[in-house]
């Protein structure tokens, strides 16, 4: 049966529209100048300039080992409203979810980290810090391996183009590596870790949608932005898809589109075959397009499997903007965190197709339907800080 295409999180949860960050490039290490915690005013400092590729680094593989995972807990009930307390209930059960895979850091704002230790019980350490949202994978730093260890890149959060509030999220990347000790790389763009995947063998994926789009990256070309991604990520090689601008908040993240389960292979949403025609089925066809055309870095046509939605006509709570979809999983230290929306049979076909494409991974179903209802997902809710070369974790 035919059932309604929900969107991606809409326009309808954001603040005042804000203005983009202005966009600097070169690189910075930052001193340490602001507060760890209370984040009183921002780190100040400079390095070397150049792009990191230069120096041998790279964004490695999200299957690689990880030192913790990052997680943020909402803060603001104009964003969320009536929802605020289900989605935290849902970072919760994520966040201890995690936890019996790797150390979990969950970001939390001074007055509400008590709550949130509460919530999160022992398995979660909870780190003081001003946050607006849960969206760890855009807020938070996305990092690069190299000869020197470590280094996070701050790409310039804006609130996907001064959709929604994001006065301290827009300085999460930058304090957190602050907090660490771990260079800070500022980007010469501006976009999201949900608009980047990368199989950790030279091949990026993403969205022009995301990227190149006045509400990020103003004036810039495609071939401009491919160029400063190759320098950020050590990448070779940019798989383009078109992706979808102004339907949902993130402007088509390619995270809810397509993931590699392994180097050559790519896993892809697709809709339900009953689905009528719209701008997300456009979408996930044209990405099967591109798919069955190119190559990756080292050569190789891509091994595509699809990753069928659910009903969800069949889930609780499914709105309008919820994200019904299960690309959007993550893969932690001998495990991978899959989505359970409550289409039984849906879910436990999702989960058996994601754990034969990461073999020897427990795969965990967590319910995110208070998330989901919000426009993202697990993955977006995350963030992997890999082990650095040389070091034990």
């Amino acid at each position: 049966m035919a059932h309604p295409r929900p969107s991606r999180r809409s326009l309808l949860q954001s603040g005042a529209a804000l203005a983009a960050l202005a966009l600097t490039g070169g690189c910075s290490s930052d001193s340490g100048s602001g507060e760890r915690s209370g984040q009183s005013g921002p780190a100040s400092g400079a390095a070397g300039s150049g792009s990191p590729a230069a120096g041998g680094w790279a964004m490695p593989a999200e299957s690689g080992p990880h030192t913790r995972t990052f997680m943020a807990w909402p803060a603001l009930e104009e964003v969320w409203g009536d929802q605020l307390p289900g989605v935290r209930q849902d970072i919760a059960g994520l966040a201890q979810a995690i936890a019996g895979f790797e150390p979990v850091v969950l970001l939390a704002r001074p007055d509400q980290a008590d709550q949130a230790r509460q919530a999160c019980g022992s398995s979660v350490e909870v780190l003081e810090l001003k946050v607006d949202d849960l969206w760890a994978r855009d807020t938070g730093p996305t990092f690069v391996t190299g000869p020197k260890g470590l280094a996070g890149v701050d790409l310039n959060f804006n609130g996907w183009g001064g959709k929604q509030t994001h006065a301290n999220d827009a300085l999460v990347a930058r304090y957190l590596l602050d907090h660490y000790g771990i260079t800070r790389v500022q980007a010469p763009v501006t976009g999201e870790g949900g608009g980047i995947e990368v199989d950790g063998e030279g091949t990026l994926m993403a969205t022009e949608s995301s990227w190149v789009n006045d509400n990020r990256n103003p004036g810039k070309s495609r071939d401009e932005i491919e160029a400063s991604l190759k320098g950020l990520l050590g990448v070779e090689k940019v798989i383009w898809f078109k992706g979808v601008a102004g339907q949902d908040i993130t402007d088509c993240h390619v995270d809810a589109l397509a993931r590699f389960a392994e180097p050559g292979t790519v896993v892809l949403h697709r809709p339900a075959a009953d689905t009528p025609p719209d701008v997300w089925t456009t979408a996930s066809a044209q990405a099967v397009q591109v798919l069955q055309s190119e190559t990756d870095a080292k050569g190789r046509a891509f091994t595509v499997v699809d990753l069928p939605e659910p009903d969800v006509t069949l889930i609780q709570g499914a709105g309008k903007d919820f994200l019904a979809t299960y690309i959007n999983y993550y893969v932690c230290n001998g495990g991978v965190i899959v989505p359970r929306f409550g289409d039984q049979a849906t879910d436990d076909r999702a989960a058996g197709i994601i754990g034969d494409l990461h073999p020897g991974r427990k795969v965990t179903q967590v319910g995110i339907n208070h998330i989901a209802a919000g426009g993202g997902g697990i993955h977006c809710a995350t963030q992997q800080q890999p082990v650095a070369p040389g070091s034990t974790g």
